[in-house]
């Protein structure tokens, strides 16, 4: 019996290890350019911040984008400013933790993860405060299918 416990758990302590190394592996690497300081890739509602050398520094975590009617733009884009406390008039409502990334005033900002956007990119409030103080204008942002 105990040998067989101990076959047991060394087997559990294997899998572990390798479900461990496989998610750090996966956590390595974006779907985006290396340059990208922001990768958002919106057929898995994720995003990452990196170095700006293809290495991830925060994420990926979890995000929603635009309906379909109103999708997040593919391509590459640069911050173009932030803005902590933004209210949005168009839409009216409060965009806490702007950062824009294109001139049509498209951002990520702090947002519900259920609700679907005009094409910004909802975070966390938590993902939202560090988003924001990562990032910089002129820093690239690619948002990938």
């Amino acid at each position: 019996m105990n040998r067989r416990m101990i076959a047991l758990l060394g087997g559990v302590a294997a899998m572990a290890g390798t479900v461990a190394f496989a998610g750090t592996a996966e956590a390595a690497s974006t779907p985006c350019g290396a340059d990208a300081k922001a990768c958002v890739q919106r057929s898995s509602n994720t995003a990452w911040l990196t170095d700006g050398a293809g290495n991830v520094t925060y994420g990926g975590v979890p995000i929603t984008v635009g309906l379909p009617k109103y999708p997040t733009p593919l391509g590459k884009f640069h911050v173009q400013y932030k803005d902590i406390d933004h209210y949005s008039k168009q839409y009216n409502g409060p965009m806490p933790y702007s950062v824009f990334f294109t001139t049509t005033g498209v951002a990520f900002h702090q947002g519900s993860l259920k609700v679907k956007s005009h094409g910004c990119v909802h975070l966390s409030h938590a993902a939202a405060v560090t988003f924001y103080n990562s990032l910089h204008p002129g820093d690239v942002v690619e948002v990938v299918p």
